[in-house]
């Protein structure tokens, strides 16, 4: 039996269908409202008629509406564009409605940052200070909580939590970090764009925004609370041939020199009670088909002897714990239920 009611704003987009395919599965969690504006009328399986059978499939998409989403929901997820999230945002919050914000609108806290970077003026300024970067293995017992969550994008979900126990423990030199990712076409999100159509994707590799990818000072922002010093990265980015997932591989210098065992074992005790961040064997480096559809990380980790260099790949899936999934672990905790509930998810099958 369900506890709580949950709407989802932007059911049509790739990270509203993670979302509700994830909350399939939840038993105390129901999801009761799916909004879109072009598709209201039409039911959840209509739409994606992979959820055939399943609980929600007959549930029908409605206008988003504040008042009716307040009048019917415990918690609401935005799986809307930046931009649009704040205005939803402030109305629920209003209502007293507890929002996960899957959108970059309240990542950064300070909006003349976020104007720089997304150029737009940030119409709720205010309600940037009390939302909780949403981020379980830094910031679990504040999002506890929290009203407002703002979830992390999927690139810097990967290259905080590579880098974090290095800045923690103060192995590394904070000034030349390159953060090198890849990530599958589904990050780029379901509209219509000729760079993500299956013949531009397809049989090749390229890079794409470098020096001036939007997730650049929501990486900034969190490696420097973590190394307690303003941290400049060069975070570089990548498209892949595949349909999901990202590979972040990110090169520092050490500080001194370390033995390989000895940076395993300080990865592994900084998550040793993170369920979902698995610290790979000595040789052993993470593939995106290892993680994909659910929330783990995975870092597999080399010092190069000869450079000096400490060199952390991680990778996950972009829709699942750079998304959904994290959007879901994030209820959990506001909730007040087991961040895992419904999120013990085994890879799915390529």
């Amino acid at each position: 039996m369900a506890t709580f009611k949950a709407g989802l704003v932007g059911v049509t987009g790739y990270a509203g269908m993670e979302l509700a395919r994830l909350l399939t599965g939840h038993g105390q969690i129901e999801l009761v409202r799916a909004t879109s504006r072009s598709d209201a009328g039409k039911t959840l399986c209509d739409l994606y008629p992979n959820l055939t059978g399943t609980c929600l499939a007959e549930l029908v998409i409605t206008q988003p509406d504040p008042d009716d989403l307040a009048q019917a929901c415990d918690i609401v997820f935005l799986a809307v564009p930046h931009g649009t999230a704040m205005d939803m945002a402030a109305q629920l919050l209003r209502r007293k409605v507890r929002v996960v914000d899957l959108s970059a609108d309240f990542r950064l806290r300070d909006p003349e940052v976020y104007a720089q970077w997304y150029g737009l003026t940030h119409r709720e300024p205010e309600l940037i200070k009390d939302a909780v970067f949403g981020l379980p293995e830094l910031y679990a017992e504040r999002i506890k909580d929290a009203q407002l969550v703002a979830n992390p994008g999927c690139y810097p979900t990967s290259a905080i939590l590579g880098l974090y126990p290095a800045l923690k423990a103060d192995l590394v030199d904070t000034s030349g970090i390159v953060i090198d990712s890849k990530s599958g076409a589904s990050g780029a999100g379901r509209g219509a764009n000729v760079g993500s159509l299956f013949c531009e994707v397809s049989d090749s590799f390229r890079a794409y925004n470098l020096g001036k990818h939007r997730h650049t000072p929501e990486i900034e922002q969190e490696l420097s609370v973590i190394a307690g010093q303003e941290l400049c990265v060069s975070f570089n980015t990548h498209l892949l041939p595949v349909n999901r997932g990202i590979l972040s591989t990110t090169y520092t210098c050490l500080k001194k020199t370390l033995q390989l065992d000895d940076v395993i074992g300080l990865y592994s005790e900084a998550y040793s009670s993170a369920p979902w961040v698995r610290v790979l064997k000595r040789g052993i480096l993470p593939e995106t088909r290892w993680v994909r559809g659910t929330m783990f990380c995975d870092i597999g980790l080399v010092v190069d002897a000869r450079t000096n260099r400490l060199i952390v790949v991680c990778a996950i899936d972009n829709l699942c714990r750079g998304a959904s999934g994290q959007a879901l672990a994030n209820a959990n905790l506001m909730l007040g239920l087991d961040v895992s509930t419904a999120l013990n998810l085994a890879p799915l099958v390529p």
